[in-house]
């Protein structure tokens, strides 16, 4: 099945492609053909159309419009009225779209200030934690294979006890460790989903979770969120298409960092069982609270458990470094996920699951870390953000590193003049089903003051 990039994923995988040494069009033509040759740009796939793309990318239609045609003439793309235009390059080895948020995560230009995820440096706990080493624990897998597809025994019991101790009672043939939360998300996602089942998700929503879905070719319905969380009269009147699915955050949603309102999570777990709809929870953010008990609250318990997939991570609690997930579920659901997991990978690394498994019984304090540095920095954006953009609005958020910010123009424009002054946004489309979202955008709020205030005066003096 073909596919069609939108303008906006385009944008994040070009990156910064304008390097000043030619024209535009030169430049451009230039970055198309290396996504090409690379296979980022897979053969068959539509690219976004040029009225579209122009400013998304900041530039004329007609720069576009000469690149598209330099592709063209040397044989990379094939345009059709009515059709669009196509990459046609044999060279081409990917054969799926690009996964703009993976993409964004690539090298860049050290000069570049990247204002565009909100993924937190090391907390000072793991720093303590794995400068220790693992020397002792870890002489004693050192005699076996290596390979514990379901995730080492230690690392399943001590998550288990975690989220128990959270208040969602749980065994360890409950847990699949995973390469991070996002392997998780795909290999939930690739076990559930087929081309043309019907997904609903919240608007916004997690854009790798988007990405994922739309790569599997599923149709993706949003949602809104009402008061901080997903509308449930519309999750009810949704079901009459029966979809495959539910994927939702009650507890920190990103992007926007709100959380479900107890009352409101209670009905939207009564639609959920009396319907019997399958539902993959993400709990990515749910140790980022701002105030109130250490742990964001969740549909476990709440959801009969073959109803319901949980996932969560080590990553914004520890070190996104620490490549460490996990998905919880009834026992035979984590049987059928490992061995579907063993078709890509036969285990996770097992030094990062001994790490990980030492770094769980530094929970409490990890999140009181988080809490008081997220608290502080903040404040301190929310003040920086009304000296230097006054015209910016934004909600009180409940926990997460980022605000959900209204800036009320396109922000795909917005990131495009950013690009060219080095500092790195990702537009509110990239989280919307829809394409919508246009006017928002979201900051990460931990960077330091100095930083903060270097990027919004770049921002600034290029609207000037």
């Amino acid at each position: 099945m073909l596919t069609t990039l939108s303008a906006e994923e385009l944008n994040t995988t070009l990156g910064h492609w304008a390097s000043g040494r030619g024209t535009l069009v030169d430049d451009l033509s230039e970055a198309l053909i290396e996504l090409i040759e690379a296979g980022v740009l897979p053969a068959g796939i539509t690219m976004p159309a040029q009225r579209a793309l122009a400013p998304a990318i900041g530039v004329s239609r007609g720069t576009v419009m000469a690149a598209y045609a330099t592709l063209e003439r040397h044989g990379y793309m094939l345009s059709r009225r009515g059709s669009g235009s196509q990459i046609r390059s044999k060279r081409t080895s990917l054969r799926t779209r690009p996964q703009g948020r993976l993409f964004s995560f690539s090298a860049q230009p050290g000069d570049v200030i990247d204002m565009s995820t909100g993924a937190l440096p090391a907390s000072r706990v793991a720093q303590d934690v794995l400068l220790r080493g693992i020397q002792a624990p870890l002489a004693d897998y050192l005699t076996t294979d290596g390979y514990f597809p379901a995730g080492l025994p230690v690392l399943r019991r001590a998550i288990a006890s975690q989220l128990t101790d959270d208040g969602v009672p749980t065994s360890s043939d409950e847990i699949l460790v995973t390469a991070g939360a996002q392997q998780a998300t795909w290999l939930v996602i690739r076990a559930l989903v087929t081309a043309g089942d019907q997904v609903l998700v919240e608007e916004p929503s997690y854009r790798g979770a988007l990405e994922i879905l739309r790569e599997h070719d599923a149709r993706v319905r949003g949602i809104p969120l009402v008061d901080g969380g997903i509308s449930v009269p519309m999750v009810r009147a949704a079901l009459k298409a029966e979809p495959r699915l539910l994927y939702c955050q009650t507890g920190i949603h990103n992007p926007t960092g709100t959380t479900m309102h107890p009352t409101a999570r209670g009905e939207l777990a009564k639609v959920i069982n009396e319907h019997g709809l399958l539902t993959v929870e993400d709990r990515c953010w749910s140790d980022l609270l701002l105030s109130g008990p250490p742990v964001a609250k969740g549909l476990a318990g709440l959801v009969a458990p073959d109803l319901l997939i949980t996932i969560g991570t080590f990553s914004k609690l520890f070190w996104g470094g620490l490549r460490v997930g996990w998905v919880r579920s009834s026992p035979k659901r984590i049987e059928a996920l490992t061995e579907l997991l063993k078709s890509t990978q036969l285990a996770c690394s097992v030094p990062d699951q001994l790490y990980a498994a030492r770094l769980i019984g530094h929970t409490a304090e990890a999140r009181a870390e988080r809490r008081d540095m997220l608290v502080t920095h903040v404040e301190q954006a929310e003040a920086i953000f009304e000296e230097m953009v006054p015209s910016w609005r934004w909600g009180r958020i409940d926990g997460g590193s980022g605000l959900w910010i209204d800036t009320c123009e396109d922000t795909s424009a917005l990131v495009a003049r950013a690009k060219r002054v080095g500092v790195k946004l990702l537009a509110g489309p990239s989280f919307s089903t829809y394409d919508g979202q246009r006017t928002m955008i979201r900051l990460p709020v931990w960077h330091e003051a100095a930083q903060l205030r270097q990027a919004l005066a770049l921002l600034t003096q290029e609207a000037l």
